[in-house]
């Protein structure tokens, strides 16, 4: 009795995880960059972390993380998930955030980056909770000619990723508009997690991959999370 029971709870997390991942297939993601000025960097802040709290309420939302970039004041990125295409373009066509929109453009020394993705590669991970994460944002280029294999390489280096001590999100998401730009997404516990990882054989295996593919450097920017919910 006591074994079927272990048995039916395995099968009832195994289903929920399953389950979690095909609804994560299905979402709409976006990536967002935002430059601000020098003195208008702390008042961009303000105004990215309303509106951040106040579309986390918005139908549809999965995510809405804020994130400053590390060692460049001013620069920060926007990761949205939405349960739908139909959600999150409601979202971006709502008042709010054409009024954020208004608001953020004379704070910026370059036009807003807002960039539609749809998924690559994405892992069951919950919302990131440790305020202490690293998140590192990757732009991975290649060639059209090279599209089938580099998206295969990044599909194959989150797979293998997730499973790293340490890891708390790896995802690869592939642009809307431009299918031979990627997007990789790894959220790490720490530093050690995260340098422990660059040395593993299966990150070594896909940069040697990458390289001969690859139509820019390899854009690798590491964040922290400025939110103060």
């Amino acid at each position: 009795m006591r074994n079927t029971l272990r048995f039916l709870l395995y099968m009832a997390i195994l289903s929920f995880g399953f389950t979690h991942a095909a609804r994560a297939a299905d979402h709409a993601y976006v990536v967002s960059y935002v430059d601000a000025l020098p003195t208008t960097r702390d008042k961009a802040a303000v105004l990215i972390r309303q509106f951040a709290s106040a579309s986390r309420k918005d139908a549809g939302n999965v995510r809405f993380e804020i994130l400053g970039q590390i060692g460049r004041p001013g620069l920060f990125a926007i990761l949205e998930a939405w349960s739908d295409a139909q959600a999150r373009t409601a979202h971006a066509e709502s008042a709010q955030t054409k009024a954020f929109r208004e608001q953020l453009q004379p704070l910026l020394r370059a036009p807003y980056d807002e960039r539609p993705h749809h998924v690559l590669s994405v892992g069951a991970a919950p919302v990131v909770e440790d305020k202490g994460a690293i998140y590192v944002v990757t732009h991975v280029d290649v060639p059209g000619k090279f599209q089938v294999e580099g998206s295969a390489a990044v599909k194959q280096l989150t797979e293998a990723s997730r499973g790293d001590p340490g890891n708390l999100r790896f995802d690869g998401l592939t642009q809307t508009s431009r299918p031979n730009h990627m997007t990789v997404i790894e959220v790490w516990k720490d530093q050690r997690s995260m340098d422990a990882h660059a040395m593993a054989a299966h990150t070594k295996l896909f940069r040697e991959k990458l390289h001969p593919m690859s139509g820019s450097l390899y854009d690798e920017r590491l964040y922290r999370t400025i939110d103060q919910k």
